[in-house]
């Protein structure tokens, strides 16, 4: 099954929907349609719409995301078109206007000037046309953020309100989780909030001490987002994944697959953030951690409910699917007491799960938002897919290594290694061509790959030294890939970024 074009059909007519009015874009269903089932099964997902649904954000996010994906599934049939045009005099012209025409961009002309002798350069023009469509995604979130100062800034008081002055999510570099934060648990992206990915949630343990360094640093100097008085609590939050229709195969790959092993892995890897922050810096130095994992075929979620000492539990959780199917039916005004109450009965689980009370008041409310977010994915998801997504697997358009793409928020974009070089990530790299082997190069295809950074203009040199970075990673990933290199299958893109969230993303020509 050609999942892309799946994705295309129903994103199509969404948006088409979509169009007339944000409140109308995604018809109500009637609330007694679906029954109460069993909500193991992604597929049971499907039935009726949630009372808490954000219609509004729906119909927007809908055509956020057929627009970004859109520009990549576009490129493969135009370029079939351009092949099979005549090649007169006037092939070039003919050529850009069909690119402009179904892309929004014209292609590189030097790959079109010289067909007649030996044909367009096709694999170039492929290569191209996805790194424009990136750039032209990273300019379309720009703009969104922009527009979303307030949002941006009501999250962030609530956060403080909940008594949180730092968010820090590490969920897995897995493609799925890429819409992790606009999508699965809509929130905004921020300087409030850092967002890191790595293979199968592994986060760096010493660098995100260092950031926690650098955030307490900040309170002490300048008092910003609050004071050190204030009684508020750096939060770290580790995000693991599943698949409920093939827990087995199409799990966290870092893990086998195996959903035990990606809890245990990630719950050890809070314990020693916290840990560390503790022997250095005395008494746990106001942290808390969470714990959340995601079913990436309905992008529902699992909240691991802390116990009133702020310690975790593998056993003691809300799943929001079954929250979900329980809630359905209920007014708006009930449907959001549940919520509070599956967070009251998780905290008396008994056995394996049980802990040491409830968690805090702030960590309560931060958990409902999170929980009533995720069911407008939910239901999201059942809209534009029946419950469950088509590509289930790797889907992915880009190979993004680096610092990442963070504004860029959509599902199955890109496999993410993140890496300061390329010995560091070798593993991750050699999983990302493997994957692309299948999806580009069986297809005659190449691998895109896009090299990117961010550097910090106050310091004097950042971004010339960041350029050069990029130089040698680009120069090593060519190395280590010899016969893709050879046969024109491999092709890198560098870009750089300045530290501050919606910074413009700059291109790094080649020396």
């Amino acid at each position: 099954m050609n999942t892309r074009n799946a994705y295309a059909l129903r994103a199509r007519r969404q948006a088409a929907q979509a169009q007339p009015t944000a409140a109308a874009a995604m018809p109500a269903r009637p609330r007694d349609a679906g029954g109460a089932v069993d909500a193991g099964r992604s597929s049971d997902l499907a039935p009726g719409r949630h009372p808490l649904t954000d219609r509004g954000m729906n119909a927007r996010l809908a055509v956020c995301e057929e627009s970004v994906k859109g520009r990549f599934d576009a490129i493969v049939p135009t370029l079939k078109e351009i092949a099979g045009l005549s090649q007169g005099e006037d092939y070039v012209v003919r050529a850009q206007a069909l690119a402009r025409d179904r892309l929004g961009f014209e292609l590189p002309a030097r790959y079109l000037e010289d067909a007649w002798v030996a044909g367009a350069d096709f694999k170039s023009l492929y290569a191209d046309g996805v790194f424009a469509a990136l750039d032209a995604a990273g300019r379309q979130f720009a703009e969104d953020l922009a527009r979303q100062v307030e949002v941006v800034q009501d999250t962030a008081n609530f956060f403080i309100d909940c008594g949180f002055h730092a968010v820090d999510i590490s969920p897995c570099a897995d493609g799925r989780l890429k819409g992790l934060l606009r999508y699965i648990l809509r929130l905004p992206l921020s300087s409030f909030s850092r967002r890191k990915a790595y293979a199968g949630a592994l986060f760096d343990v010493e660098t995100d001490v260092r950031h926690w360094v650098g955030t307490e640093l900040r309170r002490y100097r300048e008092g910003v987002p609050t004071t050190v008085d204030s009684g508020t609590r750096y939060l770290k939050i580790a995000v693991y994944h599943t698949s409920s229709s093939d827990p087995n195969h199409e799990g966290c790959a870092a893990h086998g697959s195996n959903e035990h092993k990606a809890i245990q892995a990630a719950l050890e890897r809070l314990l020693q953030f916290r840990e560390a922050i503790e022997n250095a810096f005395c008494c746990g130095a106001s942290t808390d951690i969470l714990l959340i994992g995601v079913d990436t075929d309905n992008d529902s979620i699992r909240v691991h409910i802390p116990d009133g000492e702020g310690d975790l539990s593998a056993h003691r959780f809300v799943d929001n699917a079954r929250l979900y199917q329980e809630t359905l039916n209920l007014t708006e005004n009930d449907a959001r007491l549940a919520v509070y109450e599956s967070i009251r009965k998780a905290s008396a689980t008994g056995g394996w799960g049980s802990g040491h009370g409830e968690p805090h008041d702030g960590m309560r409310r931060l958990i409902a938002n999170l929980l009533i977010n995720n069911l407008s994915q939910i239901d999201y998801v059942n809209e534009l897919y029946g419950g469950r997504y088509p590509d289930l697997g790797h889907a992915e358009r880009f190979i993004s290594v680096g610092d990442g793409f963070e504004e860029v928020q959509v599902r199955n974009l890109a496999f993410y290694a993140h890496l300061h070089t390329v010995e560091e990530g070798a593993v991750d790299l050699d999983v990302g061509i493997k994957i692309f082997s299948k999806l580009n190069v069986q297809h005659g295809l190449p691998v895109p790959v896009a090299i990117h950074y961010r550097y910090d203009a106050r310091v004097p040199g950042s971004r010339e030294r960041i350029e050069a970075k990029a130089r040698r990673v680009k120069g090593a990933i060519e190395a280590r890939y010899p016969q893709l290199m050879a046969e024109g299958m491999l092709r890198c893109h560098m870009s750089v970024q300045d530290l501050p969230t919606g910074s413009p993303v700059e291109e790094v020509k080649t020396a």
